[in-house]
């Protein structure tokens, strides 16, 4: 079969069309976008019909994925890890119904929170629900993983979680193809009360989970992925994962480490899958991407005082990704030998694109709102957070999709008037719906401005939900048509739009702005499509 130079995340899109998925289901976010828009690049997938349509959010495409499942079909969803926390009721829950055909959950990490709020480990989720982990340390591994992962989870019937982080997921390697497989034909599930959760079918399920999780740490699929590499040095052991190990390799100049190495890239594993490392070694450091997951884990089981280094005592940074230079410093190896990021080299805050109309709509919010004083404006995830940095500096919250409208609703509720919320158009069909709905019943005193891009801008101008159906929607959900305005924040518009603004900041009701004007990039990159066919 060929070879494809291939990002991570393009690796594990191009195994799972090889290994015969028939639908893909995710929702944009940073690091894990690519892995739906090569499947959308796919010719091969066209021509089979896989499904490859953005979601409206995490939870609705974790849903749909195990719908397909239920079908007999093989799914994927792919979310980066904040993500996973939306979709989490489903995916929890589908440890407890399994799943009919191969069904695998993409938790895409962010260590350094290159573009998320937090620093979340995925592995913990994995845990929780009982289901195996994989995670692999190049794209090789990555592709092949998926073809064991599908494997695995129609084999127990379960689903199985894929853990990347940001340097692998962007990174890019050869990778090999293997011979392609073809999709699973439509089957319902034998037993037509397995998908229904009731407790007393629940009760039995969980039984069947428990059992399953610790036959599938001894599962040639699984365990072949966990492997020991000794060396002549036994005063100190590794273990590690992930893109750690490929960190761990660049500091011996492409030779053997010559030191013992415990590689795991498959979760969960035997007592015995550690054993002989730490038999060996007088101590053990742990280097893995992101928490302190398997050290906790060692320092419950290992009861025989071996010496365990890692992210809990110190000796690697507890916050941040790892990168060769602390890895070098964590094996004890000699400072000069150890690569430092040069001091040349600055961190650049981000700003808003030349010409974007988020800009100009803030421009008309910071006066608008200016006599009320500060405070009044709770925002959301998206482009537009960017107004938190000066020169704009207007807004007062980012927490997570959605709370802007629930927060702006909850300081209403203390007293606080005008309260603001400031959410894009992907966003609200994301998870600002439900607020809004909240907002209507409760006539709350909040004025709800959607700044709408027509598209997902932060991601990459991926298709929104909310395209051409904004003014609708908050009609439907009970918005009083006199005050949902839509607005054109230009500089032309300026003064219009304080005026619009500062009328609905009086009003004590529920009022929604829509700020209407189509991204910057999508728009040059749409004008370009249409010159270049004409």
């Amino acid at each position: 079969m060929e070879k494809l130079l291939l990002l991570g995340d393009e690796a594990i899109a191009q195994a799972a069309l090889d290994s015969g998925m028939s639908g893909m289901y995710a929702y944009p976010g940073t690091p894990s976008t690519e892995i739906m828009e090569y499947i959308q690049a796919s010719s091969d997938a066209r021509e089979r019909g896989v499904h490859m349509m953005w979601s409206s959010n995490e939870k609705t495409a974790m849903e749909a994925a195990l719908g397909m499942s239920y079908a007999g079909k093989r799914a994927m969803v792919a979310m980066k890890h904040v993500g996973l926390n939306v979709a989490a009721d489903g995916f929890i829950n589908s440890a407890m119904t399994g799943v009919n055909g191969g069904l695998i959950v993409v938790a895409a990490d962010d260590p350094s929170m290159h573009s998320s709020q937090n620093e979340q480990d995925s592995r913990f989720y994995g845990k929780f629900a009982m289901v195996p982990v994989f995670e692999p340390s190049s794209q090789q591994e990555a592709y092949e993983m998926i073809f064991d992962a599908f494997h695995i989870s129609e084999k127990y019937r379960i689903p199985v979680l894929f853990r990347i982080t940001t340097r692998l997921a962007h990174s890019r390697a050869s990778v090999q193809r293997k011979k392609a497989l073809k999709e699973k034909p439509l089957s319902i599930p034998s037993d037509p009360m397995s998908f229904v959760l009731l407790p007393a079918i629940a009760r039995r399920k969980y039984k069947t989970l428990l059992s399953s999780y610790e036959t599938i740490k001894s599962d040639s699929k699984v365990s072949v992925y966990n492997q020991f590499t000794n060396g002549g040095n036994h005063e100190m052991g590794v273990i590690t994962c992930g893109i750690a190990y490929n960190y761990l390799l660049e500091n011996f100049n492409g030779k053997s480490p010559d030191i013992p190495v415990l590689k795991i890239a498959a979760y969960p594993f035997t007592k015995e899958t550690i054993r002989e490392i730490t038999s060996l070694c007088r101590s053990v450091l742990i280097l893995e991407e992101g928490a302190p997951f398997i050290e906790e884990y060692l320092r419950g089981i290992l009861d025989d005082g071996l010496r365990i280094y890692g992210r809990l005592d110190g000796t690697v940074p507890r916050d941040g990704e790892l990168n060769p230079a602390i890895v070098g410093k964590a094996l004890g190896l000699p400072v000069s030998s150890v690569r430092e990021v040069p001091s040349i080299v600055k961190m650049r805050p981000p700003s808003f694109c030349k010409g974007c109309g988020h800009g100009d709509m803030f421009d008309a919010l910071n006066e608008a709102i200016r006599p009320f004083g500060p405070g009044h404006v709770f925002a959301d995830i998206g482009c537009y957070t960017l107004a938190a940095l000066p020169p704009y500096s207007a807004i007062n919250s980012c927490v997570d999709m959605g709370a802007s409208v629930t927060m702006s609703i909850g300081a209403s509720d203390a007293g606080l008037f005008p309260s603001v919320a400031v959410i894009g158009d992907s966003t609200f069909t994301h998870s600002g719906m439900t607020g809004l709905l909240d907002a209507v019943v409760k006539k709350s005193a909040v004025t709800v401005i959607i700044s709408d891009n027509s598209t997902t801008g932060m991601t990459g101008g991926q298709d929104s939900q909310a395209t051409g159906r904004l003014a609708a929607i908050c009609e439907g959900i009970g918005v009083e048509t006199e005050h949902l305005r839509i607005i054109i924040p230009l500089k032309k518009n300026h003064d219009e739009n304080v005026k619009v603004m500062k009328e609905e900041f009086e009003y004590k009701g529920v009022s929604v702005i829509i700020a209407q004007r189509e991204c910057i990039q999508t728009a040059s990159r749409r004008k370009r499509n249409e010159a270049a066919n004409k």
